[in-house]
Parts: structure tokens; C-alpha cells; sequence
């Protein structure tokens, strides 16, 4: 099953763009999935297990390094990426 996903992570710290950027590109650097980001959100596509399990693993990882942030995420079945067919 496909799945997509719109993110945005709000670190509670004054330095909060550090912690976003570095969020996004360990998304980007997963070859398996497609992330779509702009000055709102976040979006990724891909399969639902490996999305998940990507998504679960690095905000793991932004609570480790950078302390608390809130992700507020949306979910969709299906894969809504609107650069499909370009």
C-alpha cells in the first residue's frame, strides 16, 4: 500500500531552523522514498512500511539530538505526489 504524508516539525528551542533542515535532508537522503518540502511542510511518498518506519526512526533522532519538537502529520492511503506523470 502506498502511502502520503504531509509534516511539519516545530522544535521548541530559540535555534529551531538547524533542527528542521537537518530533519528534511535525512529524509531526502532515503533513496526509497519521494519528499516534496517547502516553507509549510513537509511531504513524503512512498510505500506505507518504509514510510513509517523511516519516519519513526528520524523523529526519534531529531527528539535525540535537538530535545523537544512537536510533528504535527497528516495521513492519506494511496500516493497523492503531484510531480507523478511530469
Amino acid at each position: 500500500m502506498q502511502l502520503s504524508v504531509e509534516i511539519s516539525m516545530y522544535p521548541l528551542k530559540d535555534e529551531y531552523i538547524p533542527a528542521i533542515k537537518d530533519f528534511i535532508q535525512r529524509l531526502n537522503e532515503q533513496p526509497q522514498l519521494q519528499v516534496i518540502s517547502n516553507t509549510m511542510s513537509t511531504q513524503v511518498f512512498g510505500d506505507y512500511d518504509v514510510v513509517m518506519d523511516v519516519l519513526k526512526a528520524e523523529m526519534r533522532k531529531s527528539w535525540e539530538q535537538s530535545g523537544r519538537a512537536i510533528f504535527v502529520c497528516k495521513f492519506i492511503d494511496g500516493d497523492l505526489n503531484p510531480n507523478i506523470g511530469l
